[in-house]
């Protein structure tokens, strides 16, 4: 073929137009001599370009042409040109499939299989297939022959012959009648293992479905049985002899290739349990011992091959197991288990090309559709199905789930697992990723029917639809429950109100009924607020069932809605600011702390929606906000409201933060450090504390004395105050000090400090709306029978003459916190020789500590507390904790510059850099104590009530568990991990701090 320099041939041009990437490549094919018959034949350049792939095509037309013997040859090439059904399979499967291409080189005659179809061969089933595989007698024939039955079937599904479902389900059956085939061959090898034993094989996953991929493992469960007068024991062990022949007769790869892996996994207790079992042993454990991610998968049981009375006993038998699942005592639990998107195993490169396990993906679908299979189909049959399309379009007639959303969802699933066919297609190869590869996005595109821009189409076809699945595949669990209590669609078919009670019930609901009336109350009508809420229900009641209180977080939502719903931003917040719906439902199901203090300042939900408004205000910011505040008030008591009313606000705000760190959202993942997120919500709480008494300060001063005091004055933070450790629920641990201004006599002085101490602590305990903050002076010299406040010059004398080594490892913690700066600088001067003494601690002022350390563990803890589970004074507790530090910051604290610190984590950190404690020992100490501070805040946070110890309450100890990072139902591991952590650090600290020398 001869063209003009520079110019390009009609052939050129032609494959070009016809979707040829290489040319090129495609017009020296052509010219072989192999294809001289054909090569200008317009019939097969437009049949070729209907293809997937063109070139794929064209080269695995030009491997068989050169495989077929030279007589044979010619028959091919004129029955492709002549008769256009085998032109279109066999060119539509070459396009779409290397791996048959590869078969059909290796076979070439097998093109035969594709040249007439009957009306029987359009839909196959098991028969048809069975006759197919029947002159297989061994691995490599039944292997070639499954080729050959699979060439039909993919020709059949890129024709569009058959469309998703049907190929899915021919899939199936090809697998049931290679099963079959499998077994006829492992008996014929074992006659002897055949005569002792019935044997069933039973399909699960997609196999049992009938909604089987290309290439996937064929799961399978074995059920056996010995024949009359045959030892069970000898019968099973044939059974398995079978069933392990069987499994390698179709997995093994041999010079075919191979079939499928027979997947024998989901049979009870896994890969550790029996390959074969019994019927009255599978029993046995189902009702024992099984949980219930087993009964879901039980849900696709088929009997497919052996012994077909066994098989049907069998699904019979497991069959009021399955639908009697959601009756079991953890189904709540594992329902809530099985609805999260098990995507912790996917790399984070490939998580956004996943089709089955991605967001929006495949499992999305199947386990929704399972799940209200689960609960809906104990009372109703029609939903016994083990295919998902089929049993959604049931989920649909019987209003389980809305038809407009069943559509949806039945077009997005037909869309990806078409997707997830043609992929695997290609090479014959398990996979759900979809390629990153242009030329192959292409055929992909093409595949599906896409030609005028396949790549561009195919991305937004696939986006659009993942992101259909995304958005219902958690609202069809919820829409129903809206449109059973709005009654805006009549001719809807709807959820009766006892369904959509099971419903609420299996889904963590406790009330139902008052579930359904708050439900009611804010859907119902035609007004716009409540269209609002019907679009946003459906999602807030996800994210509702996620917590361990479903129930308190749709009361608390509809309270929250009954305040700020006529106002015009609420919903409109909600809807449109993506953050916040999913930061109030947080928020108001994770306890009683957060919503308390929202519901006093419903307002206050605005810090939900703004990017920032999750982030502590700094010390300064919020004492420029208070003090302000102070200064436009007409009196203390109204000054003070203000300053309260600021530090719930920011009480909120914390919290908020730390609730939704701790559980995570569906785009930002829990915050895994948890030393930080306990630091933050210590130095959030501490730097409040300090600015509402900065602001109570000033407020007792300038009602008095205006803006100056006769004395000056400062406060000295304590205990965790001083320490920036305060969790929600502690009191403000503190010292008063003051020092008279000049030409001021003592006694004025003290009365001044006396009386703005007493108007302080008045004002925030008033009895208000908001928190009080309570302030607890009893570390002073002296404790409660010294004075409230002294002079810096009392506190020398006292410190000089009395102090006892408890008062100076008090003072380990004292850090200024409001009030004149100089003077909390001279203060601090003062205490830091006696809290880093010179040279360290004496022997017996260690004995003193270690004495008084072991006397409080004694006589402190609550009677009838567990003293494994006690965060305070418990085993390797707080107490433990600090004290093991405080020792090490009296001992060395003069020689060790970072041990001058008043805050329990750096000091440990300066400790271990000293190298005063082995890095092992020094994390030890730490996570034990971020673990028991983490343990209060959750107890604050859950209970709206602080305490040491985990609640006895199941369902607020299972909401502290969430808040840990535990899934439900693992309430016993979390206090085993609790146990396990703090006794290897009481190990530590009986090692450091009661056996070590000075």
């Amino acid at each position: 073929m001869t063209t003009v320099p520079g110019r390009r041939s009609s052939t050129f041009t032609r494959l070009l137009r016809h979707g040829f990437i290489d040319p090129s490549a495609a017009e020296q094919l052509l010219d072989l001599n192999e294809l001289a018959s054909v090569r200008s034949d317009p019939v097969l350049l437009e049949a070729l370009g209907a293809t997937a792939d063109p070139d794929l095509a064209l080269r695995g037309l030009v491997r068989i042409v050169e495989a077929e013997a030279e007589g044979e040859r010619q028959v091919l090439l004129d029955t492709l040109v002549t008769a256009k059904p085998l032109r279109d399979r066999l060119l539509g499967v070459l396009g779409a499939s290397e791996a048959l291409g590869d078969h059909l080189a290796r076979h070439p005659r097998d093109w035969q299989a594709l040249v007439t179809y009957e009306a029987v061969d359009l839909h196959p089933g098991v028969a048809e297939f069975e006759r197919g595989l029947a002159e297989a007698v061994d691995p490599d024939s039944l292997r070639v022959a499954y080729r050959r039955c699979l060439l039909t079937l993919a020709a059949r599904d890129v024709c569009g012959t058959t469309d998703l479902a049907q190929t899915a389900a021919e899939l199936a059956d090809l697998a049931t009648a290679t099963l079959r085939a499998a077994l006829a061959i492992a008996r014929t090898a074992a006659p002897e293992d055949a005569a002792q034993c019935r044997l069933a094989v039973v399909a699960m996953g997609k196999c049992g479905g009938r909604e089987l991929n290309y290439v996937s493992d064929v799961d399978v469960i074995f059920v056996g049985e010995a024949r009359d007068g045959v030892d069970e024991t000898k019968a099973m062990q044939a059974a398995t002899r079978l069933a392990a022949h069987m499994m390698r007769i179709c997995s093994e790869t041999t010079v075919e290739g191979t079939i499928w892996e027979v997947d024998a996994n989901l049979r009870p207790e896994g890969r550790n349990g029996p390959l074969v079992r019994t019927l009255s042993s599978h029993l046995a454990y189902y009702q024992r011992w099984a949980k219930t991610w087993e009964f879901q998968a039980l849900l696709k049981a088929r009997a497919v091959a052996g012994d077909p009375e066994l098989g049907a006993e069998y699904v019979e038998a497991v069959s009021p197991l399955v639908w009697g699942a959601a009756d079991r005592e953890n189904f709540v639990p594992d329902v809530q288990k099985m609805r999260r998107r098990v995507v912790d195993n996917i790399p984070v490169d490939r998580i956004e090309r996943e089709l089955k396990l991605g967001p929006g993906g495949l499992r999305d679908v199947e386990f929704a559709v399972q799940l209200l299979q689960l609960v809906h189909g104990r009372s109703d049959a029609s939903l016994h199905s083990g295919s998902t399309l089929k049993a959604l379009r049931a989920l649909a007639e019987g209003g389980y789930v809305g038809r407009a959303d069943a559509a949806q969802l039945d077009e997005a699933y037909r869309f990806l697992r078409s997707m997830e066919h043609r992929i695997q297609l290609y090479r014959l190869r398990r996979t759900h990723l979809v390629p990153e590869d242009g030329a192959d996005l292409r055929r992909l595109g093409r595949s599906l029917g896409m030609r005028t821009d396949p790549v561009t189409e195919l991305n937004k076809a696939w986006k659009r639809h993942a992101s259909v699945v995304r958005r219902l595949h958690e609202k069809i669990f919820y829409r129903p429950l809206l449109d059973a209590v709005a009654q805006l669609a009549p001719a809807e078919s709807r959820l009766s109100a006892k369904a959509a009670a099971i419903r609420l019930e299996a889904l963590g609901y406790a009330d139902p009924a008052a579930a359904l009336r708050h439900l009611e109350a804010l859907s119902s009508g035609v007004s716009r607020k409540a269209a609002i809420q019907r679009t946003l229900l459906p999602v807030l009641l996800g994210w509702f069932a996620d917590s361990a209180d479903p129930d308190a977080g749709l009361l608390g939502f509809r309270k929250v809605s009954d305040a700020l719903g006529k106002t015009p931003w609420y919903l409109r917040l909600l809807r449109d600011e993506g953050a916040a719906a999913e930061n109030l439902a947080r928020v108001l199901s994770a306890g009683r702390l957060a919503p308390d203090l929202l519901m006093r300042a419903p307002e206050a939900v605005t810090i939900l929606g703004d990017p920032e408004g999750l982030t502590p205000r700094t010390r300064a910011h919020l004492e420029q906000e208070i003090l302000a505040a102070v200064g436009r008030a007409g009196d203390a008591e109204s000054a003070v409201a203000v300053v309260r009313g600021v530090r719930r606000r920011e009480l909120f705000r914390t919290t908020a933060a730390d609730l939704i760190d701790s559980y995570g959202t569906e785009d930002n993942p829990a915050e895994q450090d948890h030393g930080a997120l306990v630091d933050r919500v210590g130095s959030a709480v501490s730097d409040l504390n300090a600015a509402t008494v900065a602001g109570a300060l000033r407020a007792a001063v300038r009602a008095r004395w205006g803006d100056t005091l006769p004395t000056r004055f400062a406060v000295i933070g304590m205990g965790r105050f001083g320490g920036h450790e305060l969790s929600y629920g502690s009191d403000a641990d503190v010292l008063f000090v003051h020092r008279p201004r000049e030409g001021v006599s003592d006694e004025e002085a003290a009365r001044a400090a006396n009386t703005v101490v007493g108007e302080m602590r008045r004002l925030l305990q008033l009895p208000t709306a908001d928190p009080p903050l309570l302030i607890d002076a009893d570390l002073r010299p002296e404790g409660k029978s010294g004075p409230l406040v002294r002079t810096l010059k009392s506190y020398e004398a006292y410190y000089r003459r009395w102090s006892l080594v408890w008062e100076s490892q008090a003072l380990l913690r004292a850090e200024p916190v409001a009030g004149d700066e100089e003077l909390g600088r001279d203060f601090i001067e003062l205490v830091d020789p006696l809290r880093y003494p010179m040279e360290g601690l004496g022997e017996d002022a260690v004995r003193e500590i270690r004495r008084l350390k072991a006397r409080m563990e004694s006589e402190r803890m609550p009677r009838g507390a567990d003293p494994t589970l006690h965060t305070k004074l418990g085993r390797g507790g707080l107490s433990d904790v600090e004290w093991t530090v405080q020792l090490m910051q009296m001992q060395h604290g003069w020689a060790e510059p970072g041990l001058r610190t008043t805050r329990t984590r750096e000091a440990l950190a300066a400790a271990c850099a000293a190298e005063l404690i082995p890095a092992e020992d020094a994390q030890t100490l730490d996570e034990a104590w971020v673990l028991a501070t983490r343990v209060r805040n959750a107890v604050m946070l859950v209970r709206g009530r602080p305490g040491d110890t985990f609640p006895s309450d199941p369902r607020e100890v299972a909401a502290v568990g969430r808040y840990l990072g535990y899934e439900p139902g693992h309430v016993g591991d979390m206090l085993d991990d609790y146990r396990r952590i703090t006794r290897r650090a009481r190990a530590v600290v009986e090692e450091r701090f009661y056996g070590a020398a000075s």
